[in-house]
């Protein structure tokens, strides 16, 4: 067995919370805009506006989530980067990722026209629907690069632990979205499209302070340049892993977006009423995976360091304490949830019979809280330990199920979809948990 230097640490619930709780701070804001935007359109009174809306955000969460890699990719790689005392904290290895960002989010722009046209096709909006879809596609579109770019530097900033500086520029980008989406949507009358170009002004803003923060750490652009040798960034053996990695996860994107594309397509087919109602649930469960998501950057980074550092103790610390975070924020939030829910609905949309066909279905939806939280921490530990060929895997077999699932009780309406949604985040847990038993003791190697 190849043997590798030991780097001992000891991972503590403060560790976790130093990381998770800053990270869950700046995720949060993203499906808080996401209700913003919800709010300001909902209240608009038009059910076609708002399911154009949903629809047009569907879309980008689906494109951009096949590049999320970029993100989660980077952090893995620079966590394990780190944890082996590189000295230039994964450089190359987010260098590598905002190259490779910006060139996927110019091609997204050329291919922009096909995207929607397939999207459409996907979908089948009702008229006024697909008409507020592509309003707010149309100009949505160029933030795709910025977003992109966005990723990686995220990727680096958590992958170092720097949670706090990527709160920061998440707090900026969606503070920013927030304020100009109202002021666009309401002051200027812009409709959709006007929660779109808060979007954009965002995502350009963030990159630049992003790409100043990230040269400023190695003391200029010049400096910077001078840590890269000639040819490092064109290490094969380096882009192979890096395309492996980009690869599999991006599978495993599209297979979870996929799955909620599934859901909303399936509520756009029962009317506009339901895919609204649905939309305000499913954005209700964001919140609360967002926070989740904190717990889970935090087993990433701090699985990644032990697995770059070869000591497996700090990683059994890193595996319990995330997982018991997780079950106490997933409780705690779960019954938010429930009993906050009346309100946030009555207050996010103004049409009667989606706030009533929402708050049927509340009680069903807050469970998810629970059912998802072990998928949850799994995805940070998978990632963190560069595990992404279980991730593709269990992500295919968990959507099978959930296909399946959904396919089977079709009679049972709505009901049937949040069921399967059930099953979704249960297979995931499962198999992850029966997958990182059999691997975890390959992870590591005597020094």
């Amino acid at each position: 067995m190849t043997t590798r230097p030991q780097f001992p640490f000891d991972v503590r619930s403060r560790d976790v919370w130093s990381i998770a709780l800053p990270a869950s701070i700046a995720f949060i804001t993203e499906p808080v805009v996401g209700l913003v935007d919800i709010t300001v359109v909902g209240r608009l009174g038009d059910a076609a506006l708002l399911g154009g809306l949903v629809l047009g955000a569907l879309v980008f969460d689906f494109v951009f989530s096949m590049a999320y890699f970029l993100r989660i990719g980077t952090a893995g790689l620079v966590a394990q980067a780190v944890g082996a005392r590189d000295p230039r904290d994964g450089l190359l290895h987010v260098v590598r990722a905002l190259i490779l960002g910006l060139g996927i989010g110019v091609g997204l722009l050329v291919l922009a026209g096909p995207i929607l046209w397939a999207a459409e096709a996907l979908l089948s909006p009702d008229p006024g629907v697909a008409d507020a879809l592509a309003d707010y596609y149309h100009v949505r579109i160029w933030s795709a690069p910025f977003s992109l770019v966005n990723y990686a530097l995220l990727g680096w900033f958590y992958g170092r632990a720097a949670a706090r500086t990527g709160m920061v520029l998440q707090l900026m980008l969606h503070g920013i979205n927030i304020v100009c989406s109202i002021v666009f949507v309401y002051g200027l009358g812009w409709g959709v499209a006007g929660a779109a170009a808060g979007t954009v002004l965002g995502q350009i803003l963030a990159a630049l302070l992003g790409l100043a923060i990230l040269a400023r750490h190695y003391g200029g652009i010049a400096s910077l340049l001078t840590r890269i040798a000639p040819g490092e960034l064109r290490d094969t053996v380096a882009i192979a892993r890096m395309f492996g990695l980009s690869r599999d996860l991006m599978i495993r994107s599209m297979a979870l977006m996929g799955a909620y594309a599934w859901f909303a397509a399936q509520g756009s087919r029962m009317g506009e009423v339901a895919l609204a109602a649905n939309a305000v649930l499913l954005n209700l469960l964001m919140v609360v995976g967002f926070f989740l998501d904190g717990i889970a950057q935090a087993a990433e980074q701090l699985t990644g360091k032990a697995v770059g550092a070869n000591w497996r103790p700090a990683y059994d610390q890193a595996y319990r304490l995330s997982m018991i975070w997780g079950l106490v924020i997933a409780l705690g939030l779960g019954a938010a949830w429930y009993l906050g829910g009346p309100w946030v609905i009555n207050f996010m949309t103004t049409n009667a019979e989606v706030r009533a066909l929402a708050l049927t279905f509340l009680p069903v939806a807050a469970l998810c809280a629970l059912s998802f939280m072990p998928a949850f921490v799994y995805d940070g530990i998978l990632i963190g330990t560069t595990q992404n060929v279980v991730m593709r895997n269990g992500m295919i077999v968990s959507l099978v199920v959930f296909v399946g699932v959904a396919l089977l009780l079709r009679d049972w309406g709505n009901w049937g979809l949040w069921a399967a949604m059930h099953s979704w985040f249960l297979a995931r847990g499962g198999i992850y948990w029966w997958a990182l038993e059999r691997k975890k003791a390959g992870l590591f190697s005597p020094a």
